[in-house]
Formats: C-alpha cells, structure tokens, sequence
C-alpha cells in the first residue's frame, strides 16, 4: 500500500514536470545555442547517489554531456529525490546517446504528455446514448 502511495505521488509530480517541460519549450523554442539540434524533453533515471547531495549529483552528470556546469543548470527542469532518483532536462539526441553509456544513469526516456479523461464518456452512459 505504501509503495502504491509513491508510485501515486512520482507519477504526480512526472505529470506536473511534464506540463511545466511542456511551457518551457513553447517559450524557449527548444532548442540548444550552438547546437543546430532540437532539445527535447526527458526524464534521466540514476542511481541513488552515496553521500553527494541528489541535485549537486544530477547538475555533475549532466553537466559531463552539455558543455559545464551552467548548461546543465539551464537544462535541467526538475530533480526526482523521493520515489525514484534523476531529473528531467533539455537534451539533444547526441546528449541523450552520451548519458545513456555512463554507468551511473539508469535509463533516459522521453518526457511524454498525457491527457486525462474528460469525463464526457460517463455522462454520455448515462444518458443512454451508449
């Protein structure tokens, strides 16, 4: 029960960085300065650092594939700490493909926007048009 209780509470807050991701890139053109590619929103699964603070490890990972430790403060849109460990970035796919090799990342997968039901569906039930 209380695993359901964090999976609930990441798949939230994946949700919310998703939309926030979604505006970032309407308002930054998505792209990277000097790159000639587009960034695109992901979601980089890591380990769980040792002793190092999550958010100073994320900035160092990152950093390693973007250029320094600025880029990937830019990059970077949000740190996961509780029910799983990464953060959600700005990536090209050449990024993408560099942090993915690196022992410390898990998995890096595209950010992806869900829509909830509208609910329509259960009031057109019950007004017998189903």
């Amino acid at each position: 029960m209380r695993l359901l209780f964090f999976v609930s509470v990441f798949l939230l807050i994946a949700q919310i960085s998703f939309l926030m991701a979604e505006e970032s890139n309407k308002s930054a053109g998505g792209s990277i300065p000097g790159s000639g590619e587009d960034a695109v929103v992901h979601i980089v699964y890591v380990d769980r650092p040792g002793e190092e603070e999550p958010e100073a490890f994320h900035i160092r990972t990152l950093a390693s594939v973007v250029g320094g430790e600025d880029a990937a403060k830019d990059a970077l849109i949000y740190h996961y700490k509780h029910a799983a460990s990464g953060f959600s970035a700005k990536l090209t796919p050449q990024q993408v493909a560099e942090l993915s090799q690196k022992p410390e990342v898990l998995q890096v997968v595209p950010s992806r926007t869900m829509q909830l039901h509208s609910g329509t569906g259960a009031a057109v039930h019950r007004q017998g048009a189903v």
